[in-house]
């Protein structure tokens, strides 16, 4: 047995961690854009990254460790995303890292960059954090501010599981993401601190598992990243280990910080579930729920608030997987839109949906009738602000 109990905050709850944000230039206005996290402990760590092939020059640093090293500090900058930089951009962090104080201690440094691809770091404005951080300052608030790009509002939780007869165990993250979002994983950033006993071999598996129902359920725009990160430090200070636990906190942890990206989404005004039930195959209801979460003729529909059900079916059908016109059904929360047995919207059901889509959140439930697995996706509407954002993301 175990609880989770979520506590106000996020990084500072852990014990021997420490994280901070500051302005060195990178963004205008003295808005906060390089951060810090570090531990006074060597952390095991785990991380999993995007699926696009031009995987940015901080992800390609961090791989040159191995799969079994530990860090005790990571640095994270935003404006500038490091990609598409080649070699030249794994070796602008190394000289990044070589301003870190020694008294520092650091082993095994990691970066993380996100921000406009195609550009060189600023080596001189991001070393000068190194003379500015209060490296024994605990400001997950901070932390979360400074890698903020198009976002509205921070991202961070923290949670603390107290496991019958064992003790208890925090996890901490923060996160980042508003655009560019279509996990595979979503410009998302992610990182989590735990003094949870992991085992070592199991992090990245439960990053994996983590990530499924979570930061790889949801799409913004259906664009992924070259910088998309997830990355979990886990320096064991509890002494307590318990995988389900774990496993379910989590689970909470990252499903959170997922869906306050998709409330995030640039310019978006409502969070939508796409629930694919009775599909034939647990691949088949992933690839129709994340066709309806990416599909920008659905997207458009929501901001309108058109009970359009003839897209939905339109994306199920298109997506590929195993369907048939004479089992499908269709739901807005609990308002009937479609069945082989009403196939127009009466005036009563299409002012029912119509109330229904005006709410901030809600659910599309498809039925498939044609196996037993399900799926749920999460996306939001897409309108005029989206365009207005991206049309001028440089500046």
């Amino acid at each position: 047995m175990f609880d989770i109990l979520p506590l106000k905050g996020g990084l500072d709850n852990v014990e021997g961690f420490f994280s901070g944000g500051i302005s060195v230039g990178l963004k205008p206005n003295n808005k906060r854009d390089v951060a810090f996290i570090r531990s006074d402990a060597l952390c095991d760590v785990g991380a999993i990254f995007t699926s696009n092939k031009f995987q940015a020059a901080p992800i390609r640093h961090f791989k040159r460790y191995g799969e079994t090293f530990q860090t005790n500090f990571v640095l994270i900058n935003s404006k500038n995303a490091n990609a598409m930089t080649g070699k030249e951009g794994i070796d602008d962090i190394d000289e990044v890292f070589s301003y870190i104080p020694n008294s520092l201690h650091v082993q095994n440094p990691v970066m993380s960059s996100t921000g406009v691809i195609g550009y060189r770091l600023d080596i001189k404005k991001i070393a000068k954090s190194f003379e500015l951080f209060d490296f024994y300052t605990k400001d997950s608030n901070a932390a979360a501010e400074a890698i903020m790009t198009t976002d509205r509002f921070k991202k961070e939780i923290c949670v603390k599981v107290d496991v019958e007869g064992k003790g208890s165990f925090h996890i901490g993250a923060i996160a980042k993401g508003a655009g560019m979002i279509n996990p595979s994983l979503a410009t998302m950033l992610c990182f989590i601190v735990t003094d949870a006993n992991i085992p070592k071999g199991l992090i990245n598996a439960l990053l994996e598992d983590a990530a499924q129902e979570s930061f790889n359920a949801i799409s913004v725009d259906g664009d992924t990243s070259t910088n998309d990160t997830m990355m979990l430090l886990s320096s064991a200070k509890s002494g307590v280990w318990d995988k389900e636990a774990f496993s379910e906190a989590l689970k909470f942890v990252a499903k959170h910080l997922a869906l306050e990206m998709v409330r995030d989404g640039e310019g978006s005004k409502k969070v939508v579930a796409f629930e694919v039930k009775n599909a034939k195959t647990l691949d088949e209801a992933k690839k129709a729920a994340k066709a309806l979460s990416n599909s920008l003729l659905v997207k458009t529909a929501i901001f309108g608030e058109d009970p359009n059900w003839g897209r939905i079916a339109s994306t199920i059908g298109a997506s590929g997987v195993i369907c048939k016109e004479e089992s499908l059904i269709i739901y807005y929360d609990d308002v009937l839109v479609y069945s082989p047995q009403k196939k127009q919207l009466d005036k009563e059901s299409e002012a029912a949906a119509n109330k229904v889509m005006k709410k901030d959140s809600f659910k599309i439930v498809c039925d498939l009738g044609v196996g037993d697995k399900n799926y749920t996706a999460y996306g939001c509407d897409l309108g005029h602000e989206y365009v207005n954002i991206n049309a001028d993301y440089r500046s």
